[in-house]
């Protein structure tokens, strides 16, 4: 997904993109992490920063020493109101890393701090996040269990082996297949989002429908801390972060029994579906028989994002000297995206939580453009109440591939950017917040295409 929740301070996440990532955490006593944790947060509030770093790993100390943090605090009240105190934790995890989170009251809002830690116990990253909704996520009324079956399999080789989820009809088969592709940031395999998982519906609606889905933990899930200490990894592209793992899923379908071989198809969103044509050019040789594009981002990211913050920034009706000082830093990094040369490829700087490299392999890429060099068929899907990727991005890809026999599109005029129904001016506290399902008329339609070709 590509968004940020208007009022959280994100450092240091494991993203590429800046994300609102929520999972879902029991709670559990209070172990040494979260005593850890609540120590870190102690020694934030009373603004003693040395104290604060104390557990930070190299990576977090490089990036985020005393000077940086204080700096980062400063900006707190402002935005969130004075800290109030820290009340309930829980625990989580992320790959190999273990998570602390703890709920914080401030002056305006409660949110949760997300500490994380790694192996020996040091802090590796750290940012605040609305608090876990009281909502809940509900299968949708419009899948049956007792017609398809999951079991857990591994998508990928040595390094890079990600845990995944193959919902699979009940029967002799062959079946049809699909591929779900993430958006942008450490997606886990149902695309959780608070209180929605929309990969999960998607695959328990076509598990009842005849159909199986692969769905699978994302690279910068597993491996974010990995990717962004390691020198080595600082050319990052998508390729790493998304290509390579969605073809490598059709590999795993392709020897799977029970899997028609003839009839994989792969279903991108967001970011995910932005990059369609090129995993479809790049998997070419593995004959793929078809592609899905759910809100498809088809202008610049760095644009994007500036619009987006553009956007969710005057949800109140007023932009601050704050909020205009934030969006004039954003102008600057994209400017200075749009500035790059190929020699800048090697550098280790971020901008806008990526690699120049990264920035570099997405210059003038226009997924419609490569999307029309395919000959495979495909379905084109956009909510008429996303924010995030918006009408204008759908009218690209009609513009390009209306003319297309095998190419359908569908604009839904209730949905949002989950394609889930709603109502009114859409916010962040809709994905965060609210408990919505993937629309069944989506899941039909998707079916219906499947079935088609």
């Amino acid at each position: 997904m590509i968004f940020k929740h208007l009022g959280v301070f994100a450092l240091f996440c494991l993203l590429t993109l800046p994300l609102l990532s929520l999972q879902q955490a029991n709670m559990v006593p209070e172990d040494d992490l979260i005593v850890k944790a609540r120590a870190f947060l102690d020694a934030l509030s009373r603004g003693d920063f040395e104290a604060a770093v104390k557990d930070f790993d190299a990576t977090m100390m490089d990036v985020s020493g005393p000077d940086k943090l204080a700096e980062f605090w400063k900006q707190v009240p402002e935005r969130l109101g004075a800290f109030q105190r820290q009340t309930v934790a829980r625990r989580d995890q992320l790959g190999d890393y273990e998570v602390a989170l703890v709920s914080c009251e401030f002056e305006k809002v409660t949110l949760d701090a997300r500490v994380i830690f790694d192996k020996e116990k040091k802090i590796a990253g750290f940012q605040f996040v609305p608090s876990l909704p009281p909502a809940k996520y509900e299968p949708p009324p419009y899948t049956d269990p007792a017609k398809f079956e999951e079991r857990e399999v591994t998508v990928g080789n040595d390094p890079w082996t990600l845990p995944a989820t193959l919902a699979v009809p009940k029967g002799e088969g062959p079946f049809p297949a699909l591929v779900l592709v993430h958006g942008s940031g450490p997606n886990d395999r149902d695309e959780t989002i608070g209180p929605n998982k929309p990969f999960q519906d998607l695959a328990w609606g076509l598990g009842s429908r005849g159909i199986a889905v692969l769905r699978y933990e994302k690279r910068t899930r597993i491996y974010g801390p990995k990717l962004i200490a390691d020198p080595k990894f600082a050319a990052l592209t998508v390729k790493e972060e998304t290509i390579d793992d969605a073809l490598e899923a059709v590999r795993l379908l392709r020897s799977t029994e029970r899997i028609d071989r003839k009839r994989i198809f792969v279903l991108g969103h967001s970011l995910g579906g932005m990059l369609v044509p090129r995993i479809a050019l790049s998997g070419k040789d593995l004959d793929i028989a078809g592609f899905i594009i759910m809100a498809g981002l088809t202008n610049p990211v760095p644009e994007t994002y500036l619009r987006q913050m553009t956007y969710l920034l005057g949800l109140d009706g007023e932009t601050s000297a704050e909020d205009r000082k934030q969006l004039d830093e954003i102008k600057n990094d994209v400017a200075r995206i749009n500035t790059l040369h190929d020699s800048d490829a090697g550098m280790s700087e971020r901008i806008l939580n990526a690699s120049p490299a990264y920035w570099l392999d997405l210059r003038g890429y226009f997924p419609p453009d490569v999307a029309f060099k395919t000959d495979k068929p495909m379905l084109i899907l956009q909510g008429s109440r996303d924010y995030q990727v918006t009408i204008e991005d759908f009218e690209n890809w009609k513009k390009t591939l209306g003319g297309r026999a095998d190419v359908e599109f569908k604009l839904y005029p209730k949905l949002n950017h989950l394609f889930a129904e709603g109502q009114g001016l859409p916010t962040p506290n809709e994905y965060s917040l609210v408990h919505g399902s993937v629309a069944e008329y989506v899941v039909s339609d998707i079916a219906a295409f499947i079935s088609k070709h």
